[in-house]
């Protein structure tokens, strides 16, 4: 029952993060609530943020089922796989206001332009390709159950993920972010052929 709860927490944070996400409602919320609007990204980390905490406080209640024993090379592996991860992660959010993406800069987000420098010329979501990497990692360090359900909802949910936020990209670039779906792939760099 615990690990039901588990997939079920991520199944809830996962969805509310594409329905919220959703250029349509955010349409819908700016013709109806235009002077709330400016706070809808606040909102939304906040929402975010306590539901990722009710994912943790259920994931230190559930016993641990080891389903890897520790090695040192799943120590290695685990810190190698989470320490790239990091890296990705940071540097895809170079260039990124953190104020403006936790929603406490709401007015900034004008005149924003399509990104595809970076680790963006090699991959569309690089954050994703961290998040995926941090993960294992973790799984490979504790090698429980618990830690394999946060890594297949993640791997689950993210074609998905990718689907609606690349609809809301190509709203919001048009032919621009079309070219650049065509040119650079979603999660993992191509390897050059000769």
């Amino acid at each position: 029952m615990n690990y039901v709860i588990l997939v079920l927490g991520w199944s809830i944070f996962y969805s509310l993060h594409s329905v919220l996400a959703a250029s349509k409602l955010k349409k819908i919320l700016t013709r109806k609530w235009p002077n709330a609007y400016k706070w809808y990204r606040l909102a939304y980390t906040i929402i975010s943020l306590i539901l990722l905490v009710g994912i943790l406080f259920q994931t230190l209640s559930i016993p641990k089922t080891i389903l890897i024993p520790k090695s040192d090379l799943t120590n290695y592996l685990s810190y190698l796989f989470a320490g790239f991860g990091t890296i990705i992660s940071m540097k895809s959010m170079k260039g990124y206001s953190l104020k403006n993406f936790l929603g406490f800069d709401p007015l900034s987000k004008e005149g924003e332009t399509l990104t595809t420098t970076g680790l963006y010329a090699k991959v569309r979501h690089p954050l994703y390709l961290g998040l995926i990497l941090i993960f294992l990692g973790y799984f490979l360090f504790s090698g429980t159950l618990s830690s394999a359900v946060h890594l297949i909802c993640l791997l689950i949910y993210l074609p998905f993920g990718i689907y609606f936020e690349e609809k809301n990209l190509v709203a919001q670039y048009g032919e621009a972010y079309q070219k650049y779906q065509s040119d650079v792939p979603p999660l993992f760099p191509r390897m050059k052929s000769k």
